[in-house]
């Protein structure tokens, strides 16, 4: 970043970039940040101190970055950076004084974002491939893997780390807590065993799995499967004829393509859909010493679209809130 620099609180910089500079920033599924509500096309200005982690808008120059505040399901955007700025001393994150929102970039953009990155600038401990059928591993803490040729397998044992493929029928697999596994290629199988992991995959006909608790799995292709083993964790897939599977305590289902299905086993689950989805939801019953299980169907009985549905202490579909 050019400009004249001194220290901020964070131990990083702070300064004017000489130019606008493009930058990359993650947002909630609201495409909000820290509360703040942003949109395409605008530009925004902070008045009063810049200061990274408190104040001013947050954007990273390294995309890889954007995922340790943002993880593979949220939404992304290119941004232009201008006025004061802060830098932090852990990664590429920035504050700014003024930014403007240039574009939202979908899974498969920011995918590729985040392969031409390692491409372009040899990031440590960091490894890209770019033929088909090729393999990476990697066995360490914050690993970065990446591949856009087809066929390709990704494998990661350390703790916090990041996979990205962009071609058709990639295998992504990390075993290490807080891992983030993303893919925009279409028959491609994502699997996680380590708690708080996040898989995302944009393509059709993909697989993911998560046996770790609190995991979030999206998924926006028609005919996704999703399946998570773990309490606590949430399941999205938007495309049509999706199945979506949980097996713990306290899990969110929402299939909000058409004719897809959510069943979520265990007890205190969550579960909506879109138009014609068969949604199954379990609960104990003492007395009886035994589960059991209620099913509804989008379209029949009262059964809304796209809308949160719990079990009531009769085994009834009740709304959220009633």
């Amino acid at each position: 970043m050019a400009g004249c620099f001194g220290n901020n609180p964070e131990g990083g910089e702070t300064g004017v970039p000489a130019k606008p500079v493009l930058y990359y920033k993650g947002m909630d599924e609201n495409f909000k940040c820290r509360g703040f509500q942003f949109e395409v096309g605008k530009t925004y200005k902070h008045d009063g101190e810049v200061e990274v982690c408190s104040s001013g808008f947050h954007s990273c120059s390294n995309p890889w970055d954007v995922l340790n505040y943002y993880d593979v399901t949220s939404r992304f955007a290119l941004v232009e950076v201008v006025g004061e700025t802060a830098t932090h001393s852990g990664d590429t994150k920035i504050a700014s004084s003024e930014i403007t929102i240039k574009k939202e970039l979908k899974l498969p953009e920011f995918i590729d974002y985040c392969i031409s990155f390692i491409k372009n600038s040899g990031m440590p401990h960091a490894s890209i491939a770019l033929e088909n059928d090729s393999n990476l591993a990697a066995s360490g803490y914050d690993s970065n893997l990446a591949a856009s040729g087809y066929g390709s397998k990704l494998a990661a044992s350390g703790s916090g780390s990041k996979l990205a493929a962009s071609g058709y029928g990639s295998k992504l697999a990390a075993s290490g807590h807080y891992s983030n596994l993303a893919a925009s290629g279409r028959y491609s199988n994502l699997a996680a065993s380590g708690h708080y992991s996040n898989l995302a995959a944009s393509g059709r006909y993909s697989n993911l799995a998560a046996s770790g608790h609190y995991s979030n799995l999206a998924a926006s292709g028609n005919g996704n499967k999703l399946a998570a083993s773990g309490n606590g964790s949430s399941l999205a897939a938007s495309g049509n004829g999706s199945s979506l599977a949980a097996l713990g305590y306290g899990n969110n289902l929402a299939a909000s393509g058409d004719n897809s299905i959510a069943v979520c086993v265990g007890t205190k689950g969550k579960v909506k859909g879109g138009l014609n989805c068969a949604l199954a939801l379990t609960r104990w019953v003492e007395s009886e010493k035994r589960y059991r299980i209620t099913t509804a169907y989008v379209g029949e009985d009262g059964i809304k679209a796209d809308t949160w549905y719990s079990l009531n202490n009769d085994g009834k579909f009740i709304e959220q809130g009633e």
